[in-house]
């Protein structure tokens, strides 16, 4: 498959540091992350059309991935400020 649009450290290039130590030492966010990164996928599978979805799934994905991008957001917030 070609590169996945919307990865955590496309969405927050200036955190990567931030997101890596989250990921190490975060219970919480790597939960949060594996649910983001199976969402994207999921949503990247739909528009490449690998896999077939009705608008409301693919909405219901993409509100989901959004909801996900603010948690994991407000944590990169908490941790660098």
């Amino acid at each position: 498959m070609s590169h996945t649009p919307h990865e955590l450290a496309d969405e927050f290039p200036h955190a990567v540091d931030i997101l890596h130590e989250l990921k190490c030492d975060n219970g919480h966010f790597q939960t949060l992350s594996e649910q983001y990164h199976h969402t994207n996928r999921e949503i990247h599978r739909i528009e490449s059309g690998v896999d077939a979805a009705s608008d409301v799934r693919m909405e219901d994905l993409k509100k989901r991935r959004l909801s996900l991008l603010d948690q994991i957001g407000e944590m990169i917030t908490a941790t660098s400020g």
